[in-house]
């Protein structure tokens, strides 16, 4: 009787953690889908597409919350131990990095409906579409790390985003030349370069959701350059 009970407990509680998993990558779906509307309303300069993704970033902040109180829910019930803990919360920290690619993505929305409404496509957009198919890979390909618990998956992902910096300061150093040159592009070229920074942020929660997947796996906690972890794992 009690063994029995001993696994109905054990069967629920791989249930929960399998829930709140399936909860997280559809929240990841979401976000990975608005980032691409979000571009893709910058690139052609549509502002119906762009209003659709700001809509979508409170549904995306409500997800957040709900995933927030399981975890709080399961850890307070289950009092997971080890890599089940471990489990609870890179899921946590993964919806947090999801919630703030949502916000990247909006703040793209809103530049979007700022150049359309200027009504010139300013320089700038070959960059923004190179890095974002970029970013966007790496968020990809972060998520599916996860979802096959992936290590050296996690850690490829992980080291593109040094070539995403890199291309990121390339094109500010393009953007800012530009505006020198010619001035009256001072505020169309400010929007560019805001619509780039949050390309570049999406690339570093792509890289956080790597970590995770690393310390969920390995228990190693590589964030903050820790180099001498990150070298373990390898």
């Amino acid at each position: 009787m009690e063994m029995h009970f001993d696994q109905h407990i054990s069967r629920q509680f791989n249930e929960d953690l399998e829930s709140i998993k399936t909860e997280m990558l559809e929240m990841g779906g979401l976000v990975t889908r608005q980032v691409a509307d979000a571009v893709e309303s910058l690139a052609n300069a549509d502002s119906e597409l762009a209003e659709k993704v700001l809509r979508i970033e409170e549904e995306i902040d409500k997800r957040e919350m709900a995933i927030d109180e399981h975890a709080t829910l399961i850890i307070a019930k289950r009092q997971p131990a080890a890599s089940d803990l471990r489990m609870v919360m890179s899921i946590i920290r993964i919806a947090r990095d999801l919630e703030r690619v949502g916000d990247e993505a909006s703040k793209v929305a809103k530049m979007a409906i700022a150049l359309t409404d200027e009504g010139t496509a300013p320089k700038g957009y070959t960059e923004i579409r190179h890095i974002a198919n970029a970013v966007r890979k790496m968020l990809n390909d972060a998520l599916d790390a996860y979802t096959r618990f992936d290590v050296q998956a996690a850690m490829s992902t992980l080291a593109e985003d040094e070539q995403v910096d890199m291309d990121y300061r390339s094109a500010v150093r393009e953007m800012v030349t530009y505006m020198m040159e010619d001035p009256r592009s001072i505020s169309r070229v400010i929007n560019v370069l805001w619509t780039l920074r949050s390309l570049e942020r999406i690339g570093d929660h792509a890289k956080n959701i790597c970590e995770q997947v690393v310390y969920l796996v390995e228990g190693a906690d590589i964030r903050h350059g820790h180099e001498d972890k990150l070298k373990k794992v390898r």
